[in-house]
């Protein structure tokens, strides 16, 4: 069992694809990672994730994969896989186009980032940085011009869960740059074009300080605390 002084394995990061399916459950584990959610929240209204989480979303996302789409990719070390992320152009992701503090900046095309999931071991061990920077490459291989992702941005501690789209000091770690903040703790950041261009700045003194709610509005996260707050129950 590794530890937080245990060194990272050598890592290998493949693309999701139908031969890669079981490798994908393994690492979601019954629960798809959390809440049931099965990396389908950034591509669903919030009626269709709620419908369908669980087994819904689990089926949803075969689908993707095995219509030849390439919702993302998982981090492999000594041969099993121990980590995800989620990388698409962004058109993929619905619930961004309808994000008042997510919508696009600009109307350049980009690839977005959107999620992580790392198996409890590896966490908080550099193991994101590590994804993005390999999420950026296949990204470029496949012809994006600019990578965006939404991190969160808080400055008080924070449970894993509610860090499923990256923290922005490990986007800065992996080349990223903010571009624009219309939420406190939601900064939306890019790497920039490889040549010909830049990631688009915000003026220095329209940064928004950082607060101290880290958990983001649009997240499944605070949905669920939401719901169980109101006598719902729990997802």
């Amino acid at each position: 069992m590794p530890t937080r002084k245990t060194r990272l394995p050598a890592l290998e990061f493949h693309p999701l694809t139908p031969r890669r399916w079981k490798d994908f459950e393994q690492l979601f584990t019954a629960r798809g990672a959390c809440g049931g959610c099965w990396c389908m929240w950034w591509r669903l209204t919030q009626s269709q994730f709620e419908r369908q989480k669980g087994a819904g979303n689990k089926r949803a996302m075969k689908r993707v994969v095995d219509s030849g789409d390439v919702p993302g990719l998982l981090a492999y070390g000594e041969g099993e896989p121990i980590a995800w992320c989620c990388v698409a152009p962004r058109e993929r992701f619905s619930r961004l186009e309808r994000s008042r503090i997510l919508k696009p900046v600009d109307d350049q095309p980009v690839w977005s980032i959107v999620c992580f999931f790392i198996a409890r071991p590896y966490r908080r061990r550099g193991l994101s940085v590590k994804l993005l920077r390999a999420a950026v490459r296949y990204a470029r291989a496949h012809g994006a011009k600019i990578v965006e992702g939404y991190p969160i941005d808080p400055n008080e501690d924070y449970a894993d869960a509610f860090a499923h789209t990256g923290l922005a000091s490990a986007f800065a770690k992996a080349g990223f740059a903010e571009v624009l903040r219309r939420s406190k703790t939601r900064p939306i950041m890019r790497q920039p074009a490889r040549s010909g261009g830049s990631a688009t700045s915000t003026p220095r003194g329209s940064r928004i300080p950082k607060c101290a709610r880290a958990i983001p509005k649009d997240s499944p996260q605070r949905a669920q605390r939401t719901r169980r707050r109101s006598g719902e129950g729990r997802v």
